[in-house]
């Protein structure tokens, strides 16, 4: 057996494999497939200030070698989840994280602060995809100032593990990685979904209720292992790769590529014990190479 023991900011993890947030629910949904505490972390579905009911239907559709999906951060709100959720998932055997989405760098701070309050959930990951309602719907993700005022805005309230899921959707991802970093963030993950679209031709109108989706699977895993690539070169925190990780061998291009630790998304709708498989795989390949750590191939490829 080789270590496999990986840390994200002042974070250790018993292994690199994470789950996505909104692939693997509250985590207890993949408890009859897979034992919890054999996944390094689990990040558990988008959460906001207030309830959201998300997108009409449809809102998901296959696309070859991938899914666009406009789900719109469906939940009930982080007061629901503080009192109903996480009294189910504090004792889970695995680094249990919050996805935390809004709509305001104010409303992300919120957010953030009554989950800091939770005692065994160690980190969260801001989603900066979302809409700026200030700045007329663009992204916060999608610039450099953007990005830092949540951020920002954040670390003021939120003192453990602060994670920034970084939107792939911008000309210089690595710029944008740098102004969290420079702003407090501990870790970079990337990519999010990247945005899509499908059309019925029959009916002549979009396949999705919005008209576009974000883009997960196998599809964008060039780009994002190229992401991963750039911004591991770019600053000095921890990365987390994910986009189209399905087996061993994906998650080990992410992992030489520079991340510290990676997340299984789409994947898990295929095979819901993907995680554990990917693990096992890890370890067997690092065991067949003579690797004793898996630290000794993070960033391998210069």
């Amino acid at each position: 057996m080789a270590i496999l023991t990986t840390n994200i900011g002042n974070m250790s993890m018993k292994n690199p494999v994470m789950t996505a947030s909104g692939t693997f629910g509250y985590g207890l949904e993949f408890e009859d497939f897979v034992p919890l505490s054999g996944i390094g972390g689990i990040i558990v579905k988008g959460t906001t200030l207030h309830p959201r009911e998300g997108n009409d239907y449809p809102r998901m559709a296959e696309t070859p070698q991938g899914m666009l999906n406009c789900v719109g951060l469906q939940n009930k709100g982080v007061d629901y989840f503080a009192q109903h959720i996480y009294p189910k998932i504090k004792d889970v055997n695995s680094r249990m994280i919050v996805n935390v989405s809004g709509n305001t760098p104010e409303d992300y701070a919120e957010c953030a602060s009554r989950i800091n309050a939770l005692e065994n959930i160690p980190a969260i990951e801001l989603n900066i995809s979302c809409p700026n309602v200030k700045e007329g719907g663009m992204a916060f993700g999608t610039t450099c100032a953007g990005a830092a005022s949540v951020v920002k805005a954040v670390r003021q309230r939120y003192n453990k593990t602060l994670i920034v899921k970084l939107s792939p959707n911008v000309t210089d991802i690595a710029e944008i990685a740098k102004a969290v970093e420079a702003e407090g963030a501990d870790s970079v993950s990337l990519i999010n979904t990247l945005m899509g679209m499908a059309i019925d031709i029959e009916r002549r109108q979009s396949l999705l209720s919005i008209n576009t989706g974000g883009l997960s699977g196998p599809a964008v895993k060039p780009v994002a292992l190229r992401m991963v690539w750039q911004v591991a070169k770019a600053v000095k925190i921890p990365l987390i790769g994910l986009g189209g990780i399905c087996n061993a061998t994906d998650a080990i291009e992410f992992l030489m590529a520079g991340a510290s630790a990676i997340q299984i998304g789409t994947a898990n709708f295929l095979d819901p014990t993907v995680t554990i498989k990917v693990r096992d795989g890890i370890n067997e390949w690092l065991d067949n190479h003579g690797v004793k750590d898996v630290k000794e191939i993070i960033g391998v490829v210069k």
